[in-house]
């Protein structure tokens, strides 16, 4: 029997997801194969079957099973799938050393997110041993071909301001939030620094632990901006309406999701250390 932790502070059946979870992405249960039995995970774990039952659904809306009638759960085939950011920010927070890199327009998405296990950190629900964060954005000080003006597809320097006030927002409150849990000892090592760019991104790349990316592509949309008391019309990069696409390392190097893992952070590690410098506010 696999028994569950009773130290553990999460109800059973989180338990049992995350155990569920972890062969799935590790491709102990492949996808495709069947799931054993409610009755057979009740006894693996020692749980009743309205627990294993909690578990599956949240699993299910997921995106990670799939229940076939009469046939019982299977792991889902599409790897590659939309996903919601903000349970898998937060599962990445419950691993004693977890290191977060973003690159983007702004960083908007990525506060929002990870405002909750920043706090459950505080309030020591969750304890990790370090924390790094690391924040990819454009330079607004340069022009940029994107956003840009409909019609002209001119640069709009006033937008570019506008834009690093959303940016500085959103990005330096995360900046802030992690120097705070440093500095009142709530995790032993806290860091986290914004970094800008000479290009505006076309996608969205999320890294977590170095062992799952998200991915999606910027829609470029239409809309009007107040900008020096008049309406001017922009191509904007709209990150809200990018949908994000997950991919997970596993035990085999070759496979496309840790090939894309891979492949993702030397991208972004490549950057960082070369062509972006630190954010001046």
């Amino acid at each position: 029997m696999d028994a569950l932790d009773p130290d553990d502070p999460r109800p059973p059946y989180q338990q049992v997801a995350n155990a569920l979870r972890a062969a799935i992405l590790t491709r102990t249960l492949m996808p495709g194969e069947k799931l054993p039995s409610g009755p057979q995970l009740a006894e693996r774990y020692g749980v009743a079957r309205m627990t294993i039952q909690q578990a599956v659904r949240l699993l299910r809306d997921e995106g990670l099973v799939v229940s076939r009638q009469g046939s019982g759960v299977f792991v889902r085939e599409r790897t590659e799938r939309p996903v919601g950011l903000r349970p898998h920010l937060e599962r990445a927070f419950e691993e004693p050393n977890v290191a977060i890199d973003f690159a983007g327009f702004s960083g908007e998405t990525l506060n929002g997110a990870i405002a909750e296990p920043l706090d459950k950190i505080r309030h020591g629900r969750l304890r990790p041993e370090t924390l790094s964060v690391r924040i990819l954005v454009p330079d607004a000080a340069i022009p940029w071909a994107l956003p840009a003006e409909v019609g002209t597809l001119n640069d709009s320097p006033t937008f570019r301001a506008r834009a690093n006030r959303i940016m500085e927002r959103h990005a330096l409150a995360v900046i802030d939030t992690v120097a705070e849990l440093g500095r009142l000892g709530l995790v032993s090592s806290a860091t986290a620094s914004v970094r800008v760019w000479p290009a505006p991104p076309q996608f969205k790349l999320y890294l977590f632990n170095q062992s799952t990316a998200f991915f999606g592509y910027y829609p470029v949309v239409e809309h009007e901006v107040p900008l020096n008391g008049t309406t001017t019309a922009i191509w904007d990069l709209m990150g809200k309406d990018a949908t994000l696409f997950e991919f997970s390392a596993t035990n085999d190097p070759d496979s496309t999701g840790s090939q894309f893992v891979t492949q993702s952070q030397m991208w972004f590690d490549s950057i960082w250390t070369s062509v972006a410098k630190d954010h001046e506010v």
